[in-house]
């Protein structure tokens, strides 16, 4: 059976290390570290190889694609915790005297990133630099930088460093992936298993992909090889601008297969906003629990497919309580977005700004009716 994985390169064993996790879902997500690159305009969809190859693509955006190496933390060696509950006393204490003490050792992992500025802030997935204690950065031309993350969200896997130089950098700049189609063609630029700048390409195989690791699950799909150590990197349409950031595979032993997943520019964008502002991420909160429609309302409302969120709860003195929203209610739109499945609404209410009003059209005991809901701020944002 395949596995999703998060592409990793790692130097030494790094199965107990935050720099390579297992994420929600039947398939395992691990750490993909090492492409990188970004783009130097806005996206457009891409209609043909350009004549020559990507030769002068890669050439341009190459200088700002860059190698990361990371040092996690030591962590200490505590095997009692992972004997099984029911284990006899005088087994455990055996099994307890034979295991070493003190520290593992520090281990090392290798990921991709791309420089956005000119002074030197870099972009790149949040399971790279995860649990990080040193930050190392290598440009294409050599030069070498040590890094300080400015902040990082888990749940996006979006990760934003800054790099320690006055020198002005070559950077490149975010295309808009809500331009481009299934079919578009695209180029990888990274860092597989650690051999340094490496160009694949590709096309958009699919769009608004759910792979089952975290709420805001939105990722585009592409064919172009991503390996181990792709992590961080960027996906170019033909313009030479970055539409995604590689971030996970589906693989049945680790290698490419032709599956991978990117997290769309337009998300990356208003992550790296946030975080820059003040190194923490800022959500929404509206104050409902949800679930899907069943099958016999959609049919009984008329619809052909179920859509729409239902509300199972509202949470008192929450911004939808105080806007009128009620157990049962079902959710047809948030700010003028179609709600077609629960994802829907969870984004679209994680990016929604604190205080923001909005409308919510919502299908209270048969009738549509719009609500004007002021949105609150989300208590814990890695939720």
């Amino acid at each position: 059976m395949g596995t999703i994985a998060r592409n990793t390169t790692e130097l030494s064993m790094m199965s107990s290390t935050p720099l390579s996790r297992r994420l929600a879902g039947s398939a395992a997500l691990v750490a993909v570290l090492g492409a990188t690159g970004l783009s130097l305009g806005i996206a457009s969809p891409a209609l043909a190889v350009p004549a020559g190859g990507y030769g002068d693509l890669v050439a341009a955006v190459s200088p700002a694609v860059v190698y990361i190496e990371v040092t996690a933390k030591a962590q200490p060696t505590n095997m009692s915790g992972q004997l099984p509950e029911d284990l006899p006393e005088e087994l455990r204490r055996q099994f307890e005297r034979m295991m070493p003490e003190g520290e593992m050792p520090a281990r090392q992992g290798l990921g991709s990133g791309f420089i956005i500025s000119e002074d030197g802030k870099i972009v790149t997935n949040n399971h790279v630099v995860e649990g990080a204690e040193t930050v190392t950065v290598k440009l294409a031309d050599g030069r070498a930088f040590d890094a300080t993350v400015i902040g990082s969200d888990p749940l996006t896997d979006v990760a934003v460093l800054q790099l320690d130089t006055e020198e002005p950098l070559p950077f490149v700049r975010f295309g808009k992936s809500d331009a481009m189609r299934a079919g578009d063609e695209v180029v990888a630029v990274g860092n597989p298993y650690g051999l340094g700048g490496t160009v694949t390409s590709g096309i958009v195989s699919a769009l608004s992909r759910n792979i089952n690791s975290g709420p805001y699950d939105d990722y585009i799909q592409t064919d172009a090889a991503i390996n181990r150590g792709n992590s961080g990197g960027p996906l170019f349409n033909n313009a030479g601008e970055v539409i995604g950031m590689n971030t996970a595979i589906f693989s049945p032993d680790g290698g490419s297969v032709g599956i991978g997943f990117a997290v769309p520019s337009d998300l990356v964008q208003h992550i790296v906003a946030d975080l820059s502002d003040d190194g923490m991420i800022t959500r929404g909160w509206l104050g409902v629990q949800i679930k899907p429609m069943p099958e016999d309302i959609a049919q009984v409302l008329g619809y052909d497919t179920p859509r729409g969120a239902v509300i199972e709860n509202v949470t008192p003195d929450s911004p939808a309580a105080k806007a009128g929203l009620m157990q049962g209610d079902i959710i047809l739109s948030f700010n003028e977005t179609a709600i077609a499945e629960l994802r829907d609404l969870t984004r679209a209410v994680a990016a929604t700004d604190p205080e923001a009003v909005v409308p919510v059209t919502v299908l209270h005991k048969g009738t549509e009716k719009t609500l004007d809901v002021t949105i609150g701020t989300l208590a814990n944002p890695n939720a």
